[in-house]
């Protein structure tokens, strides 16, 4: 049974889910305050970059179940089930703003003619539901019947389509069960077990989750660290442990650590949550060190190989936080060619996707030139960085890029080369953990 679905807020989350929504016979419709954004999307196109999403939102667009919108107004009448998609970014003190899901919740308030179900997609601080709960009664004047769901996204960018269309898990927390069939309902078409749940414990979920999968990262790198020192390989490791089924292989890739805007936010925000409710989180706290100290190894052996870094020509392959995404936000690629730049260094930087976005935190100019082939990064440089995952890369011209460097020198961050093979084609070959 198709429902009738708004989703306010288009960024990753939102866009992609109410897509995906579509394209399982739901009608969606999506709101955004951006009215310019809300343009190239009702034109055919998107502002991200995820695989397999443009393709989806035209098909939906011109099959009449996918429309777009700058009225939070017409997106509550139009819909049975309204979802907060909309940014929580992070403060100084690790918490979140919450300032965005606020204003939304008062708008749906004051739109509301009917019983609706709300749901919180957001990744939100637990309480958070009811504090939404809280807003809707106080500036909803018509005292209109409601409830409030939790239902936390577990989408990773560059997949997010096939997580979305085919999920591990759904997660639905509420205190009422009159929403959970209309719910259930949304979600029967992805053929996915649903946990039903109270609404902090939906909450909490995706914080724990998310904290959980920074801790395995940050784990592989402390092993990598012992792994450089006894001369042991960190893959074979991983993949030793990772056989384990109590533990798993994903998420035990040593290399510069994780970024990107959700485990460094929902991290600290966990932190911040349970000091908040009185303990003291030091295990997440030390996650973060591990992950901060990942990248000063990494620039260390950068300096010990080259030694001065003023005046060096360096080409850097990738500038997204991981592949097949076009987000730099807390991207530790960035910040390497920031830190790099901040030495003196001059950059020669490609990213399949991210070029355009990596210029609003790394301009181009006279230390920053960014070139259209991979092939070409190290022309005239000292050296060679691969700094994001991205699969092409393991395809770079290894012959070209040995005569293009003045000394044939590559530091790879993401281990996406095998050691041996390196040496005998003559580089300095520098990776982590091996």
């Amino acid at each position: 049974m198709a429902s009738r679905i708004t989703i306010i807020g288009t960024g990753y989350v939102g866009l992609v889910t109410g897509t995906c929504f579509a394209e399982v016979g739901h009608q969606v419709t999506c709101v955004d305050n951006n009215i310019d954004k809300v343009k190239m999307l009702q034109a055919g196109g998107i502002p991200i970059y995820e695989p397999g999403l443009e393709e989806m939102v035209k098909k939906n667009v011109s099959e009449g179940r996918l429309k777009f919108t700058a009225s939070t107004s017409d997106g509550v009448k139009n819909s049975d089930i309204i979802f907060i998609a909309v940014p929580t970014p992070p403060q100084d003190d690790g918490s979140v703003d919450l300032s965005f899901i606020e204003k939304v919740a008062r708008e749906i308030a004051d739109a509301m003619t009917e019983y609706k179900i709300v749901v919180d997609k957001s990744t939100v601080p637990v309480k958070t539901g009811e504090k939404v709960a809280e807003t809707i009664k106080r500036y909803n004047k018509g005292n209109v019947d409601f409830d409030v769901v939790s239902n936390p996204e577990f989408l990773r960018e560059g997949f997010a389509v096939e997580d979305l269309m085919n999920p591990d898990r759904v997660v639905v927390g509420t205190t009422s069960e009159r929403p959970v069939r209309a719910m259930r309902e949304v979600y029967e078409p992805f053929k996915a077990p649903i946990i039903i749940t109270d609404i902090n414990s939906a909450e909490l979920i995706k914080h724990a989750a998310n904290s959980f999968l920074a801790l395995k990262i940050s784990y592989i790198n402390a092993v990598s660290i012992v792994c450089e020192a006894s001369g042991a390989n960190v893959e074979e490791v991983a993949t030793g442990i990772g056989l384990d089924d109590r533990i798993g292989r994903r998420f035990l890739n040593a290399g510069l650590g994780f970024g990107g805007s959700c485990f460094p936010k929902d991290l600290s925000a966990f932190i911040k949550i349970a000091e908040q409710l009185g303990y003291k989180f030091d295990l997440l706290k030390e996650v973060q060190h591990i992950n901060a100290g990942q990248m000063d190894r990494f620039i260390k052996k950068i300096e010990e190989t080259i030694w001065v870094l003023k005046e060096k020509k360096l080409g850097v392959l990738g500038l997204a936080f991981k592949q097949n995404t076009d987000d730099v936000r807390m991207s530790p690629a960035i910040e390497l060619c920031q830190r790099l730049v901040k030495e003196g260094a001059e950059l020669r930087v490609y990213d399949p996707k991210a070029m355009e976005k990596a210029k609003d935190f790394l301009p181009a100019g006279a230390q920053v030139t960014y070139v259209d082939d991979m092939n070409a990064i190290g022309e005239g440089c000292d050296a060679i960085i691969i700094a994001t995952e991205w699969p092409e890369f393991k395809e770079l011209d290894l012959e070209k890029a040995r005569k293009d460097l003045s000394h044939p020198i590559l530091f790879d961050g993401r281990n996406l080369f095998d050691p041996k093979r390196m040496e005998e084609l003559g580089f300095i070959y520098k990776s982590v953990g091996r």
